[in-house]
């Protein structure tokens, strides 16, 4: 297949790309990287009569850090997460985890981050990174900017509350640790079942956790693949803080967890299977994270 007939501008201001989309905003389209899309588009799942191409737009590759938070541009590729540097602390060591399972290597040099959050895929790693993280979302219309919390921007699978004639202009990722303690470690995880190399994510489970002394001082869960949506898991990090960080702990988490998933069945996961799988990588997720507070508390304790 090919794509239906389209037009096609590339601006290189931010101000004509939002002009040029609002022209046409219920039919138009923004291209990224594309790797989503494109694809729609050769099966005609997508038919845009306008593509709105901002890669010539000047600025919007930029990952940078503004105040408290990465700064993350909407043209930023996936591969710019692969090394922990990309952010100071366990916001680069969690970023530069998740990355590594995001497709194949081309797909990671050309898809962006900003991308995989507007299309909103419930499988996707990035997005279940951002609510569990209360990534702040920019989006830039005819009206101005404004900014969502990513727990109210996804609404359902492919569905956010980006308006058509918006664009999704940057994310804004918390620089952990966040609010807690000078005396806190913080640690991170991140696990993922999926079917072959480079396919989307089964389950996919992101946590962070504070530890004082090997108690939880602050926990954040997100999840994908547990909902119609990226999910964040509010009771199970209510049972974890204040709790010692041992495995009966994350058992119960993982249980709380379970109990709050709505799992979509898909061709090679079934509900139980998939609920099966979310117990079994929020306790590895949460190890993962106690394990890197150690290592980590190690090594701020030698400097």
């Amino acid at each position: 297949m090919k794509p239906a007939p389209f037009d096609y501008v590339a601006p290189t201001a931010l101000p004509d790309a939002v002009a040029a989309l609002a022209e046409r905003p219920e039919t138009a389209r923004v291209l990224a990287g594309g790797q989503s899309l494109v694809l729609e588009m050769h099966y005609r799942r997508e038919r845009p009569a306008l593509l709105v191409d901002i890669n010539n737009v000047r600025g919007l590759d930029a990952i940078t850090v503004d105040g408290d938070a990465l700064r993350v541009g909407a043209l930023a590729r996936h591969r710019a997460f692969e090394t922990p540097s990309v952010a100071p602390g366990a916001l680069g060591r969690l970023l530069s985890r998740v990355s590594p399972f995001i497709a194949h290597p081309p797909v990671r040099a050309r898809g962006t981050m900003a991308g995989s959050l507007a299309w909103a895929n419930p499988a996707s790693e990035w997005c279940a990174t951002a609510v569990a993280l209360d990534a702040a979302i920019e989006l830039t219309g005819p009206a101005g900017t404004r900014t969502m919390v990513a727990g109210d921007y996804f609404l359902g699978p492919f569905r956010t509350a980006r308006q058509p004639d918006e664009i999704l202009t940057s994310v804004r990722l918390p620089l952990l640790p966040g609010p807690v303690g000078e005396a806190d470690v913080v640690g991170v995880g991140f696990c993922e079942q999926h079917r072959t190399h480079a396919s989307f994510a089964q389950v996919a489970v992101v946590a962070v956790l504070a530890l004082r002394r090997g108690v939880i001082t602050g926990a954040r869960l997100g999840l994908a693949g547990a909902a119609d949506r990226p999910m964040r898991a509010h009771d199970a990090e209510r049972h974890l803080v204040g709790r010692d960080a041992e495995p009966d702990v994350f058992t119960r988490a993982a249980e709380l967890t379970v109990a709050a998933a709505a799992p979509l069945p898909e061709p090679h996961a079934g509900v139980e299977y998939r609920r099966n799988a979310i117990g079994v990588l929020v306790r590895r997720a949460l190890t993962q994270a106690r394990e890197d507070s150690e290592v980590n508390g190690e090594r701020r304790a030698e400097r």
